[in-house]
């Protein structure tokens, strides 16, 4: 199967995000931006990797570290140590937490979906458009 047709046909896609008021405190996108965080040590890298501005990557860390009691991220300025960026102690443990509810949600999902799959059709019907 080639990676074009990798996601064809029926399935179930349920993704956690945690709201606090009108923010989202943490969702699939704020996770894959952590990652990136801690892969490359840099805002402005992590923005650039994910396709996003220096700005929007600033804002979505920064309404993450106001939604939460204690900073995800946390950034050194430059001087004789370079600056840079990291996920704190804190980060980290949101991260596996996030991630396990996640599996739990796939897993749920799994034990579902035969619920639903013979309600589907095989393939959309065409626009009424």
């Amino acid at each position: 199967m080639n990676e074009k047709n990798k996601h064809c046909g029926a399935r179930l896609k349920i993704q956690a995000r945690l709201m606090l008021d009108n923010d989202i405190a943490l969702g699939p996108g704020k996770i894959d931006l952590l990652d990136a965080i801690s892969a490359t040590g840099s805002i402005s890298a992590a923005g650039k990797q994910m396709g996003m501005s220096y700005r929007r990557t600033w804002m979505l860390v920064d309404t993450m570290n106001r939604c939460f009691q204690q900073p995800l991220v946390e950034t050194a300025t430059g001087g004789a140590q370079g600056g840079g960026t990291r996920l704190t102690d804190y980060g980290v443990e949101v991260l596996k937490r996030y991630r396990q509810l996640q599996a739990d949600i796939h897993a749920l999902s799994a034990q579902y979906f035969p619920e639903f799959k013979p309600l589907l059709r095989d393939k959309p019907a065409p626009s009424a458009r």
